[in-house]
């Protein structure tokens, strides 16, 4: 492995991991808005953000989660089957607005095994955590497009790892 993707991954897990911390009030249980979901968005420009991606879902679930070990199966379980869902797909789209715009509606789709783990750990009601997850996945997302399209346009993540 190249030095630049090592690195460009550790400063993407890192940023993701910074942002759930500052934001931990609202990144976990029934209704959660984990800010840091934003970076899912940059596997649209580069499926290589991957790595980044889920390294940071994996340390911040182990360091801020009360769930444990639940969280890490499911949390990162999630985010690796929905992005590698939304790789598949981005072979056959080429237009970024429609990939961010797909990533956007899969993990809002995909939030049903977030909601399944918060029915089994802290018996949650599934359908109702399904409906907060999805809207706060939603929003997150769907208010990062234009935020990370435009910072693409500047920084050119397809070239940056």
């Amino acid at each position: 492995m190249k030095v630049k993707f090592l690195a460009t991954s550790a400063i993407i897990a890192a940023l993701y991991i910074v942002v759930t911390m500052m934001f931990s009030a609202i990144s976990f249980g029934q209704v959660q808005f984990r800010l840091a979901e934003i970076f899912n968005h940059l596997i649209a420009f580069n499926p290589r953000y991957m790595v980044g991606v889920v390294l940071g879902v994996f340390i911040s679930n182990s360091l801020f989660s009360t769930i444990g070990v639940l969280d890490l199966i499911f949390g990162v379980g999630h985010t690796m089957i929905t992005l590698g869902i939304f790789i598949l797909i981005c072979k056959y789209v080429k237009n970024v607005w429609a990939r961010l715009i797909i990533n956007t509606f899969l993990f809002t789709c995909t939030m049903f095994i977030i909601a399944f783990e918060l029915n089994l750990a802290l018996e949650l009601p599934f359908w109702e955590t399904w409906l907060f997850c999805a809207i706060g996945e939603f929003v997150v997302l769907a208010i990062g497009t234009p935020i990370m399209y435009l910072l693409n346009s500047r920084l050119h993540f397809k070239n940056l790892i």
